[in-house]
């Protein structure tokens, strides 16, 4: 029987997160700069690459499958490898396969998504105010990404909205956007914003709002459950008594989420980070393409694992970003 992959802090790792595309529609402020350099189309994974990278996984115990980007429906024919994966679902051997996405192409690919065994999908959404998100997005439309959640609820999909929490932009519809979540039957996910990659002019001090705070205002309106149920990922989860929705809050700055971490991921180009807020990677994509057998590349993949940290760096304490990260959030994959 193949040994499962576990790291240097007996964590097993069951959950991949693949980026399939660093380009997005999108020029989100927190995430990336109005003028990106994108990569050369002949350094990225070919989609039957990402196939064969992706099964070696789940061969070597991987339970779930995130695809992400960059904005992930936008890579030309992406749909054919979702259908692909979906025999890995019938199979049994990866329980569940998710995407991330900013909700853009959603009105053209939900039912798709859904045929191909995707039951949860997660859309990244700021503010419901129509000139804010057009500010922040720089290139987007919110009516098209609404259109979208629209099209997967009624491809029965589960929608969790994540929203990166940000002074002076949204502190003001905290209850506007559970409340508006709450009556479409959607949790949502708060997320402190992270050093990561040259963002132009944004400051990442001045974008930080911490969860706790944010956590307290929620307080003040009902009552909080603190929920026991972990993925073991970033994720903490609360009840709210008023709406019984669920809020889960993700902590990278104000709490080190890293204890129980039991993922990985791969960039678009075959580099894996086993850690999102560190640097070090290793390469996939040179085995990968260095061999027709499996072998090679599940011999890296093992190696690889062998050095995953025991956690992020990330802190503001001392109003910068110490911990920061050179890469874009884009090129990792969100």
């Amino acid at each position: 029987m193949t040994q499962p992959l576990i790291d240097p802090f007996a964590r097993a790792i069951s959950y991949l997160r693949v980026s399939v595309t660093d380009r997005c529609d999108f020029r989100c402020v927190y995430c990336m700069s109005e003028n990106m350099t994108f990569l050369p189309k002949k350094e990225l994974l070919s989609l039957e690459e990402l196939d064969r990278l992706c099964s070696s996984f789940i061969g070597l115990g991987v339970k779930k499958l995130r695809i992400t980007g960059g904005e992930p429906l936008v890579r030309r024919d992406i749909m054919t490898f979702f259908q692909s994966m979906t025999r890995h679902l019938d199979s049994g051997a990866l329980e569940e396969l998710t995407v991330t996405t900013n909700g853009s192409q959603l009105e053209k690919y939900a039912a798709q998504l859904a045929a191909a065994g995707v039951k949860r999908i997660n859309v990244s959404l700021d503010t419901l105010d129509e000139q804010k998100f057009a500010d922040i997005t720089r290139w987007g439309r919110l009516p098209q990404v609404i259109r979208g959640i629209d099209a997967a609820q009624k491809a029965g999909m589960r929608v969790k909205i994540n929203t990166v929490a940000l002074a002076g932009f949204n502190e003001d519809e905290l209850f506007t956007l559970t409340d508006w979540c709450a009556s479409r039957d959607m949790d949502i996910t708060f997320i402190e914003v992270m050093p990561m990659g040259d963002i132009g002019n944004e400051d990442r001090i001045t974008q930080y709002w911490s969860l706790e705070n944010l956590r307290a205002r929620l307080a003040e309106r009902t009552t909080l459950t603190d929920l026991p149920e972990s993925t073991g990922g970033p994720a903490r989860y609360v009840r709210l008594d008023d709406t019984q929705q669920k809020i889960g809050f993700i902590t990278p700055l104000s709490h080190n989420f890293c204890e129980s971490c039991n993922r990985v991921r791969v960039t678009c180009t075959g580099e894996i980070y086993t850690c999102l807020g560190q640097e070090g990677h290793s390469d996939l994509r040179g085995p990968l393409r260095s061999s027709e057998s499996d072998a090679h590349l599940e011999d890296a993949i093992r190696a690889a694992i062998a050095l995953k940290p025991k956690g992020h760096d990330f802190d503001y304490s001392r109003q910068k970003a110490d911990g920061k990260v050179s890469r874009h959030m884009s090129h990792t994959g969100g």
